[in-house]
């Protein structure tokens, strides 16, 4: 068979096959693209969404009667420790959230096309579901950043005292120093199972993040950076309303003792105790502030990836 589009050769009467005509090379895809850009979504998100955090994680693992809700936690802590106060542990999840962004996202877009190319194949662009699995692979794949900075992050969030010689850990390398000298690779790691478990529901913010996208661009007339940051905004509430239980868990088990005074030594054990306390409420402690900083942050997480990317010409 002759490729289409090459007229047969006729010699001497004879007709031959035509020469086969030379593809241009495709060629490969940039998958750095994607990590440059994630360095940008996260240094959007620390900087819009860490006050709302920190309230978050206060209100997840204090004792009920010390905060009557997010308000009264939010003028305890400006109160007590200044508007500084609202970003305490900032430092980790700055470095930490550029490197876990532009790991998490740069992955995503690998998955993403290795997903297209070898199992949607078929289909002209990556199905939704297509990319709910990239965003579990996605979400797995940064679990191993992600765990030890959240849990360093975590331990510094929940100490309350105001006066620094108070405090167990003077910041993010003191705590660092004194979980690696303690506790090894593992006391770092406290929590990794549960981060795994968490980000598992990736696949619900990566899979809805296409879904809203694609009816943004074809039934409003929002300009592209708009439809990343409502798409952006919207997905990311439904992450966290399908996952937010098992975050509290993992908060539980990161700000829990190490060593012999540890409470939790099963995932399980951290789930009964917030059930014990609060009932079915308990898993919901501390969500307020979650939503409401669902989506800001990370409507402005994408809207600077997406940005990245096709200041880069690249897309998704």
């Amino acid at each position: 068979m002759s490729v289409p589009g090459a007229a047969p050769v006729v010699e001497h009467g004879v007709q031959t096959p035509a020469a086969p005509v030379q593809r241009e090379a495709t060629p490969a895809p940039s998958n750095y693209k994607g990590f440059v850009a994630g360095v940008f979504s996260g240094i959007a998100k620390l900087s819009v969404g860490h006050p709302f955090d920190t309230i978050k994680v206060r209100l997840q693992t204090s004792d009920t009667t010390h905060f009557r809700g997010p308000l009264d936690c939010v003028l305890q802590t400006i109160r007590n420790e200044g508007v500084r106060g609202l970003y305490k542990g900032a430092t980790p999840p700055l470095v930490g959230w550029m490197a876990m962004d532009s790991l998490m996202l740069g992955s995503l877009t690998v998955y993403r096309r290795l997903l297209r190319e070898n199992f949607f194949s078929k289909y002209e662009k990556l199905p939704s579901l297509g990319h709910g699995i990239a965003g579990t692979g996605a979400g797995w794949t940064v679990s191993f950043i992600a765990a030890p900075v959240e849990h360093v992050k975590a331990r510094l969030q929940v100490q309350y005292a105001a006066d620094k010689a108070k405090r167990l850990y003077s910041g993010p390398i003191d705590c660092a120093t004194k979980l690696y000298r303690g506790y090894g690779i593992p006391g770092l790691y406290h929590g990794l199972s549960a981060t795994l478990l968490f980000r598992t529901f990736f696949f619900f913010w990566w899979g809805s993040y296409d879904i809203f996208s694609r009816l943004l661009s074809k039934h409003t007339s929002l300009s592209t950076p708009a439809v990343n940051f409502w798409a952006g905004g919207l997905s990311a509430q439904i992450f966290w309303i399908t996952s937010y239980p098992s975050d509290v868990v993992k908060q539980r088990i990161m700000t829990d003792p190490l060593g012999a005074e540890r409470k939790f030594p099963r995932w399980r054990d951290a789930a009964k105790a917030v059930y014990r306390e609060k009932g079915w409420k308990g898993y919901w402690r501390g969500f307020v502030p979650c939503f409401l900083r669902a989506f800001p942050a990370n409507a402005m997480a994408l809207v600077a990836f997406e940005g990245v990317m096709r200041f880069q010409g690249a897309g998704n």
